[in-house]
């Protein structure tokens, strides 16, 4: 099989969260669709490395080099993206924009909940290691490489020698599970990340005033994000029982791709 750029997604339940994949089919059809034009492969993770209680779904994510190195998968380029995102057909393709490095899109948003996990894990686990905001990356789309398949390798073990201190931090924290410790471990293996415009990854749109809510929005009903970015992504959503992630994702998904 001749080496293809992949998109890697992680589409698994949680205990605590049923249901939590149901709206995940939009964003991969979406990827699907996109993938076809451009002559790339979806890889869609659905059976657990771990379980639940030893590693989270995000963590998995981790695992994207590994599982298609054990099943015979040949590949240049891997985009791991989170499964609430949803790409817009005309996208171009940022697989040649990376220049071969571990590529992702700078954070931007919850900025008080990324300060407090910066300090929180980095006293716990990385010797107060410093990051800035602006060189902090959103691990919800990042683009890797054969290159770093060690880099991942040093990640599990990692993980595996200090399980109960990161156990520990997911459930004393409250600041997410991968996103801080991927960007500690770019610093802590000195790897090489280029930060791509955030049209590739547009996240928090809530707070961007973004997402139009009756009777709480003060602009048009209309997918205004649809012209500020080509990758959305539906990340702090408010759990409202008529406006959720999944009503978000089926709209965007139908209104692009008019299914």
């Amino acid at each position: 099989m001749s080496k293809k750029n992949i998109v890697f997604i992680v589409s698994l339940d949680e205990k605590q969260k049923p249901g939590r994949s149901n709206p995940y089919k939009y964003g991969i059809d979406s990827w699907k669709k996109w993938c076809k034009d451009k002559g790339y492969e979806v890889f869609v993770l659905t059976d657990r490395v771990y379980e639940e209680e030893y590693m989270s779904a995000n963590w998995h994510k981790t695992y994207a080099l590994t599982l298609l190195e054990n099943s015979k998968i040949d590949y240049n380029q891997v985009l791991i993206v989170d499964a609430d995102i949803v790409v817009h057909p005309d996208c171009p393709d940022f697989f040649k924009e990376t220049d071969g490095k571990f590529a992702a899109v700078m954070n931007d948003g919850d900025y008080e909940w990324v300060n407090r996990g910066i300090k929180k894990y980095g006293k716990l686990l990385f010797n107060d290691i410093t990051i800035k905001n602006w060189e902090y990356f959103n691990s919800g789309f990042i683009i890797v490489n054969k290159s770093h398949l060690k880099f991942f390798e040093k990640i599990h073990k990692f993980y595996n020698e200090n399980i109960e201190k990161f156990k520990y931090a997911q459930e004393n924290f409250k600041v997410g599970n991968d996103q801080t410790p991927l960007n500690f471990f770019t610093r802590l293996y000195d790897v090489d990340v280029k930060l791509l415009p955030n049209c590739y990854n547009l996240q928090n749109m809530f707070q961007k005033s973004l997402l139009h809510y009756p009777n709480h929005s003060w602009f048009t009903d209309e997918l205004h994000f649809l012209d500020s970015a080509w990758v959305y992504h539906f990340n702090g959503v408010p759990p409202s029982p008529e406006r959720d992630v999944h009503y978000w994702m089926e709209r965007t998904y139908k209104e692009l791709y008019n299914d």
